[in-house]
């Protein structure tokens, strides 16, 4: 790995300067990912981000944040529906807020936590835990252009 975090991986014993960084590997094999979950985090717009059930019902669902705001909760008109008793009706709000994430709590009974903590605001970096009730969420943002570019 050099020191931009980055693999870099000799394709030859050519004097050629190409290079091809594998930064999603590193991921992948950071946070247990599956290779499809990597492919879909690889293949996120810019500006979004993907929250995917790691435990809890639903295991494995995948959820795009794509709005400024994105509601999670047990009311049937929640955009991340979340049906179990552990969750609130207007559980908690996930942000975009410039180029990052950040999750409300939005008053839930169970309230809402990031790696552990029990918080009413967190902003999100990739790879957070987020608990909702029941489901633990792993957070992934889009890459930037400057990342799917190595």
């Amino acid at each position: 790995m050099d020191e931009t975090g980055f693999h870099n991986f000799d394709l030859g014993n050519s004097d050629d300067s190409t290079r091809t960084f594998a930064r999603g590997a590193e991921v992948e094999e950071q946070f247990g990912l599956t290779e499809e979950e990597q492919l879909a985090i690889d293949s996120l717009p810019l500006g979004s981000a993907l929250l995917i059930v790691k435990q809890g019902p639903n295991l494995g669902a995948r959820f795009l944040l794509d709005q400024n705001l994105t509601l999670a909760g047990r009311h049937p008109n929640a955009d991340i529906f979340l049906d179990d008793v552990t969750v609130s009706r207007k559980h908690a709000e996930f942000s975009r807020v410039d180029n990052s994430f950040e999750v409300t709590d939005l008053g839930s009974l169970n309230g809402s936590y990031v790696n552990g903590q029990r918080t009413d605001r967190a902003k999100l970096v990739d790879g957070d835990e987020v608990r909702i009730g029941k489901f633990r969420f792993t957070f992934f943002s889009a890459r930037t252009s400057g990342d799917r570019n190595g």
